[in-house]
């Protein structure tokens, strides 16, 4: 999986979002507001080939959950991120 051309992290009012710029992403005519956990995942899968694990691994790293609650919110941002084609297998 990737993340898909054209769409960039920026940081707007102290908020972390995602857009779409470029000619890929034109008709993407959304701003999406990513809490702090996504915006670490987001920052360090960018621009790489991921995948569910990856994805777990990181939060693993980053806070004290168990791997069950990782893997279940890494399916849920994942599912959200490809419902709005933000990724691409």
């Amino acid at each position: 999986m990737r993340i898909k051309k054209g769409f960039v992290l920026r940081e707007l009012a102290g908020e972390k979002i995602i857009s779409g710029e470029g000619l890929e992403q034109i008709d993407f005519n959304k701003i999406v507001t990513l809490n702090s956990s996504a915006a670490y995942i987001w920052e360090h899968i960018s621009n790489r080939e991921f995948d569910l694990e990856t994805i777990v691994d990181l939060l693993l790293e980053r806070y004290d959950i168990e791997r069950s609650v990782a893997l279940k919110d890494s399916r849920s941002l994942l599912d959200n991120w490809k419902s709005i084609g933000l990724v691409e297998e």
